[in-house]
């Protein structure tokens, strides 16, 4: 398995696999596959383009894409001391593996890497037990609960929003 940070060139492999996730875990993301199936690659290339302020990890095996995760920084000065993990997805197939606290590894090494970030937050639906899980393995802790934060099919699901410090880190 290969991590490594995506370019504009990945965006179709990028594409299809955060369409995949947005099919399959509707209640795990903010976006929805009818937001996404419609955006051009070429904006895609532009959003996961790398910058010192924003990556996306990919992970790749012999058959492509299996997962993914993204990470960027506030842009506003009162907040740029944060950055927000995004679009943490791993393929069914490709669960249990590990993948997924590799992807997390890669994000959290680039975070320490930023200048002056001193905190990663990231969401998480209430309700997803492996996610939470992992992220708790990473050194994320739960600080609040957002309730009813996304609203899917006329059903209300809660958030629970966690942070990890970076300061200091190497």
């Amino acid at each position: 398995m290969e991590i490594r940070a995506l370019v504009e060139a990945d965006a179709g492999l990028f594409q299809a696999l955060r369409l995949s996730a947005l099919r399959e875990c509707p209640s795990a993301f903010s976006s929805s596959y009818g937001e996404e199936c419609s955006i051009p690659v070429e904006v895609v290339a532009e959003r996961i383009a790398p910058s010192p302020d924003n990556r996306v990890f990919g992970a790749f095996d012999q058959s492509g894409l299996v997962g993914c995760i993204g990470i960027h920084r506030e842009m506003k000065v009162r907040l740029a001391h944060k950055a927000v993990i995004w679009g943490t997805y791993v393929a069914p197939e490709y669960r249990g593996q590990g993948i997924g606290s590799d992807l997390m590894s890669h994000a959290v090494r680039f975070a320490a890497s930023m200048s002056g970030l001193r905190n990663l937050i990231l969401s998480v639906t209430k309700g997803n037990s492996a996610a939470l899980m992992l992220y708790e393995r990473m050194g994320f802790k739960a600080f609040g609960v957002e309730p009813g934060a996304m609203l899917i099919d006329n059903e209300l699901h809660d958030e629970i929003h966690m942070v990890r410090t970076i300061k200091g880190e190497t």
